[in-house]
């Protein structure tokens, strides 16, 4: 039984070595539980470079270098532009509101300028378009075809390919041989678009 002897000196420090570790099992199981979580600045870090620092938007059109960007938060439509190299002598930047806000995904389309191409009858055409008659569907531009009622970009080409290939539109009628516009769309252009 001289094995099992415990002496003063060796149970003070069982008892010590006990003591220790319930304290640091309490810590532990005690902290697990509360819903407070102490932030050390290196995690501050991490969940602010969680929140996006920039926003990416696509630059298209008159620009000198289309492409992606990332822009600062709060930037503007004039910022994008002058990342993009800014706008080119033929851009109508009339037509776009560089003081609005950009936000991410954004697209910026920079249109281009009309380009007269039948004289006296394209200025007249422009003059009706802005006293808010109808586009005129054989000098219209892209992004004025694309401003009619259920007529998006791809279509707005379709009718310009088609333009071109078997030349002018007689009749509104006319529009029905491009896919993509039917009777509905075609009532829903009366007034709005004529040859």
């Amino acid at each position: 039984m001289d094995g099992l002897q415990v002496t003063r000196s060796r149970a003070l420090l069982a008892a010590a070595l006990l003591i220790g570790a319930l304290f640091v099992a309490g810590r532990f199981f005690v902290g697990s539980g509360t819903a407070t979580v102490e932030r050390s600045p290196s995690a501050a870090g991490e969940i602010e470079a969680a929140a996006p620092a920039r926003l990416v938007v696509h630059v298209v059109g008159a620009v000198r270098r289309p492409g992606l960007y990332r822009v600062e938060h709060g930037a503007r439509i004039a910022d994008a532009v002058r990342r993009a190299g800014g706008a080119t002598h033929r851009a109508d930047l009339s037509l776009v509101n560089l003081a609005a806000q950009v936000s991410d995904g954004t697209q910026v389309v920079v249109p281009r300028r009309a380009v007269v191409e039948a004289g006296a009858s394209a200025i007249e055409d422009e003059g009706n378009a802005a006293a808010g008659g109808p586009i005129h569907l054989n000098t219209a531009t892209l992004e004025q075809l694309d401003a009619l009622p259920g007529v998006g970009p791809v279509t707005a080409q379709k009718i310009l390919d088609y333009r071109q290939e078997h030349g002018a539109f007689s009749s509104l009628e006319d529009l029905d041989a491009i896919p993509g516009i039917g009777p509905a769309r075609l009532e829903q252009l009366q007034g709005l678009a004529a040859p």
